[in-house]
C-alpha cells in the first residue's frame, strides 16, 4: 500500500524527503554523495528552506525513489 502526503509547502516537502531518506536507512551523507548535492544544501532541503534549487530537488526525489505528482 503507498502513502501520499500532501506538499504545500517547501516545508513538507523537506519532511517527505526526510522521512524517505529514514526509511531508507540512508545517513544524510550518502544521500547527499549519491544526489551530487552537498551536504549542507540537503539539510536545507530537509528543513524546508525556500532558497533551494527546484532542479536539485526535483533530482534528490528521483535518487530516493519518492515520484512527485500533481493534480486538480
Amino acid at each position: 500500500m503507498q502513502t501520499t502526503t500532501p506538499i504545500t509547502d517547501p516545508a513538507s516537502l523537506g519532511r517527505a524527503i526526510r522521512a524517505r531518506r529514514l526509511a531508507l536507512g540512508l545517513r544524510q551523507s550518502e544521500v547527499a554523495m549519491q544526489s551530487g548535492i552537498s551536504l549542507p544544501t540537503l539539510g536545507a532541503i530537509e528543513n524546508g528552506k525556500d532558497t533551494a534549487r527546484i532542479g536539485l530537488v526535483l533530482q534528490l526525489c528521483q535518487d530516493l525513489g519518492l515520484r512527485l505528482t500533481a493534480g486538480d
